[in-house]
């Protein structure tokens, strides 16, 4: 699979239709394509949104994370039906891809450790509007995965939650490592990335 280096441009350029519930919140925004809808989203702030659930709380709320910017426009792509999918994957977190975290992992005397990210996947090109890398987003930096499965936008609360639970719990174990401590390490990197953004 390759990694879109111009994510904006991977994307298909389809009308919005004013017959479907959830584009009627891009087009009061005078976003007419699917497009416009996503870089709008691209250029929204990170955050957590207060469900991380929710998918439709982004645009209100102004902000959302890898998670529910990628559902809102997956499942956008879904009402039109165009071939547009939420895809969750599980990297190492280190500084060097995920600058931010690097004095959490320090402290905890952790090189890196599995963390989730959702993203695009639209013609066997993965498409990240989060991540602000040159050019315009990119999750080149992540390089490789450990696992990459096709998620519906409805499952990124406790169904995502559980997949990286159950990753962590196999890979602390290999390690000899408690799994709650790794999730409170994990907790730690998210928070201090939070204040760096």
């Amino acid at each position: 699979m390759r990694t879109s280096l111009f994510p904006l441009l991977a994307l298909p350029g389809f009308p919005l239709s004013e017959h479907e519930p959830l584009a009627q919140g891009f087009l009061a925004l005078g976003l007419r394509s699917f497009e416009d809808a996503a870089r709008y989203v691209w250029e929204l702030p990170h955050g957590r949104n207060s469900d991380r659930a929710d998918f439709r709380l982004v645009l209100p709320e102004g902000r959302g994370t890898c998670s529910t910017k990628h559902a809102l426009l997956a499942a956008l792509a879904r009402a039109h039906g165009q071939p547009v999918h939420l895809t969750l994957g599980i990297y190492e977190m280190h500084e060097r891809n995920t600058p931010g975290v690097g004095a959490v992992l320090e402290r905890e005397g952790l090189s890196g450790i599995p963390e989730a990210h959702c993203y695009l996947v639209v013609h066997q090109r993965r498409v990240d509007l989060t991540r602000k890398e040159p050019p315009g987003g990119s999750i080149a930096a992540l390089a490789v995965f450990f696992t990459e499965e096709r998620i519906e936008p409805e499952d990124i609360g406790a169904p995502k939650e559980e997949k990286h639970r159950a990753f962590i719990r196999t890979w602390a174990a290999r390690r000899k490592l408690d799994p709650e401590r790794i999730w409170r390490v994990r907790e730690a990197c998210i928070a201090a990335l939070g204040e760096s953004r």
